[in-house]
């Protein structure tokens, strides 16, 4: 299958300063359940922007209200400056791209059929559907109907549509589903060229792994609340969970090593064969290089493990 392709590179990054996405105690309520439960964010123009949480958190309601697809029950939407609500938002939509958590497409038509059909609706440039294609690694399926294609092709034909007619904003609800690895990265790749011409992502995932090194913040959301906002780092911070130090040393120095941090404020400290793992505060963190630093030469190798994102998502939700 064909790599996705990465958007041209020769592009200035995105001003952070102008807010494109604005939620001001956003509700939604079904009865009795509190689907969305006073959300307030700012999302900047260019920034990749990750929502996540458990399922129910609230993340696809959120997505929809923020649409204009279902109704709030209180608070407000500003999309580009409009009201969700407004009469002003039918000239934004024009600018927004969706890619739905589950790409409902017509099994009859080809690729580039499909593509041709949404620009319609949209309308968008029919030219601008084979570069689509192409953008996406389908150019070699244009002609195929819809109805051979793979989950992954099925997914990346989805992402196509959601770019149609340039859009300035996207938003994507889990899109790398059913994509191998070659493909995500490639996705992530044009991910990055669209933020640098200025265009704003939100998109959702469960693969935390996937987005940790690759949103600029991220919202983590639990009973339909926001419970954390900011980048991974800023949330690993806050969280205060402690790093490990993977230690690489000759089984004979392992004494030595204990020695060294013996006045430091550690964790925990375990052996195994030639590598030492050594639990620690954040603040404690330069005390230890300096530490392992004077032991002349014994260390062979050192690795910082930070907490990754899941371990930061289950800090915040629990």
């Amino acid at each position: 299958m064909a790599s996705i392709s990465p958007a041209p590179a020769d592009v200035r990054p995105a001003s952070k300063a102008e807010t494109v996405v604005v939620t001001r105690g956003v509700t939604k309520h079904y009865g009795a359940v509190h689907a969305v439960d006073g959300v307030d964010l700012e999302i900047a123009r260019g920034e990749l922007f990750g929502l996540i949480g458990h399922n129910g958190a609230g993340k696809s309601t959120l997505f929809k209200m923020m649409l204009g697809l279902i109704p709030l029950t209180s608070g407000e939407i500003l999309i580009d400056n409009a009201s969700v609500s407004g009469s002003g938002f039918r000239a934004v939509r024009r600018k927004i791209g969706y890619l739905p958590e589950n790409v409902v497409l017509y099994e009859n038509l080809t690729g580039l059929e499909t593509l041709q059909f949404f620009s319609r609706l949209k309308g968008a440039p029919l030219q601008d559907c084979a570069p689509t294609l192409e953008r996406v690694g389908l150019t070699h399926a244009a002609r195929r109907r819809v109805r051979e294609y793979s989950k992954g092709m099925r997914q990346r034909l989805g992402f196509a549509q959601a770019l149609l007619g340039r859009p300035q904003i996207l938003f994507l609800d889990e899109p790398t589903n059913g994509l191998d690895p070659e493909a995500i990265r490639g996705f992530y790749a044009i991910l990055r060229g669209l933020r640098a011409e200025g265009v704003t992502v939100v998109l959702t995932s469960h693969i935390l792994t996937e987005i940790q090194e690759r949103v600029d913040r991220l919202a983590i959301m639990a009973a339909g609340k926001v419970q954390a906002i900011g980048s991974v780092q800023a949330l690993r911070e806050q969280m205060d969970l402690p790093l490990w130090f993977d230690i690489r040393i000759a089984s004979e120095h392992f004494d030595a090593v204990r020695s060294a941090l013996g006045h430091l404020s550690i964790s925990a400290i375990e052996a195994h064969d030639d590598h030492v793992a050594v639990q620690c505060r954040r603040e404690a963190k330069m005390a230890v290089l300096e530490a392992l630093a004077a032991l002349d030469g014994k260390v062979l190798d050192l690795h910082v493990r930070e907490p990754s994102l899941e371990d930061v998502f289950f800090g915040f939700s629990d």
